[in-house]
């Protein structure tokens, strides 16, 4: 094997490595512009669950201050009616 010969072996692996090295470069390239978008997917995604946890969380809040006011209303009927029927009682 000539010099010439050496030197056009060792250009034409240092031109493949240099391919494989852009092929290598532009492949991380696309999974970091993936992992960015899957990040900001999911980024989204945390914000609409908070928002809806935020909005179930007033919606329990409210349900259950409706519960107790129905829950007094009901014991302040029973008690009337437990005083009406003492004072009926009493009476015959």
């Amino acid at each position: 094997m000539t010099i010439e010969e050496r030197f056009e072996r060792i250009e034409h692996l240092t031109a493949g490595m240099a391919e494989e090295r852009r092929k290598d470069r532009e492949e991380h390239r696309q999974l970091w512009r993936d992992t960015q978008r899957q990040l900001n997917d999911l980024t989204f995604k945390i914000a609409d669950t908070n928002d809806a946890i935020t909005r179930l969380a007033d919606e329990t809040r409210a349900a259950d201050r409706l519960l107790r006011e129905a829950d007094q209303r009901l014991g302040e009927r029973i008690d009337s009616l437990v005083s009406a029927i003492g004072k009926w009682v009493s009476k015959e």
